[in-house]
């Protein structure tokens, strides 16, 4: 028997509540002081104790208080993920969360989603973060080019990783799309199918990403010799009603583009659906690229060329950037760009 299974509980712990550490010791018939070292893999606790220690810890589902590990070690075993509203709304948040807990699934962190609106205020729940001490680290989205979150982020001290890129001259973890190369390729592909008079559906003005959309697509009108028709009254921030009802009478004018470049899968079908309003079909009357975070595009109307944006690897990166940060690591060596590729189209099988 282990020289460390003195001190053993003489009665059961009471029934109810959560499994603890005294919960383990009964069990296990160890010392209340064996189980935690047990589980921190102390070298002189032998390897068949510990196995027996981790075996009825994950029967039983023991999970460390957070509020005890908080005290002991400074940490709350938490990384906050910040995300906005309209972020859910545009399918970002699942994937990004699925590969997020893939990565945190191996380490004693656990996720904690922070939701907030766009229109209020977005350094509340930064600041809320930062004065009640509630996350070890912190994942932010919707990077502004000169982003005050990063930069009472990184003013205070506290380990952080943006999805997107900023341009103020701080140097902090992030992992990105290259959304310059999406346009630009988009517009390659455009052209290629003789289409000259492009449009383009933009992020915000006020991301980052918008400088990189729009800086490939004027690149790609350059470089294949193609013309832009301008359509800045809604974004893709916009609600499809709003982008259809906007994108409908510019399909009607004379002005009419003959190809679309779409910076977002939800928005390609209301930009589908205000052409159809206008009598146009796809292929025929003009043929369209988007970005896209999933296959639903594809398989709803394959006639639309898409590039695949991973949102799980995005998360995946963000997870592994943001321990990184916490664990010290350089920012400069946790950034990381994701390129666009095209999707094959979706081939209809046949029915005999």
């Amino acid at each position: 028997m282990d020289s460390k299974t003195k001190n053993r509980p003489q009665t059961p712990p009471p029934d109810g509540g959560r499994p603890t550490l005294k919960t383990i010791a009964f069990m296990t018939g160890l010392g209340i002081t064996t189980v935690p070292r047990a589980l921190k893999d102390a070298p002189d606790i032998g390897a068949e104790t510990k196995e027996r220690v981790r075996l009825v810890a994950k029967q039983i589902g023991y999970q460390p208080n957070r509020a005890g590990v908080r005290l002991r070690t400074g940490k709350t075993n938490v990384i906050s993920l910040v995300l906005t509203l309209e972020e859910e709304i545009m399918g970002i948040t699942s994937p990004m969360v699925v590969g997020i807990t893939e990565i945190l699934a191996g380490t004693p962190y656990h996720l904690v989603v922070t939701p907030y609106s766009a229109v209020k205020d977005a350094m509340a729940p930064i600041r809320y973060i930062l004065d009640t001490g509630a996350a070890d680290g912190v994942i932010i989205s919707r990077t502004e080019p000169h982003d005050p979150r990063v930069a009472l982020l990184t003013e205070r001290g506290l380990p952080f990783v943006t999805h997107g890129r900023t341009e103020m001259g701080i140097v902090h973890p992030y992992h990105d799309f290259d959304n310059e190369r999406f346009a630009y390729e988009a517009v390659r592909k455009l052209v290629a199918r003789g289409r000259r008079k492009l449009v383009l559906l933009e992020p915000p003005p006020h991301l980052t990403f918008y400088s990189h959309m729009r800086a490939g697509f004027e690149r790609g009108l350059r470089d294949f010799q193609a013309d832009a028709v301008g359509f800045h009254q809604t974004n893709i921030d916009h609600s499809l009603i709003e982008i259809r009802d906007a994108f409908e009478p510019l399909m009607r004018s004379q002005d009419a583009p003959d190809g679309i470049v779409s910076g977002s899968g939800s928005g390609a079908i209301a930009l589908i659906a205000g052409l159809e309003m206008a009598k146009k079909k796809l292929t025929e009357d003009c043929d369209m690229v988007s970005k896209s975070p999933s296959d639903f595009l594809r398989w709803l109307r394959p006639e639309v060329m898409t590039m695949y944006e991973d949102i799980r690897v995005a998360g995946r990166e963000l997870a592994k950037a943001v321990i990184g940060h916490i664990d010290g690591q350089p920012p400069e060596t946790l950034q990381s760009l994701s390129q666009p590729e095209f999707q094959p189209p979706i081939t209809r099988g046949l029915r005999a």
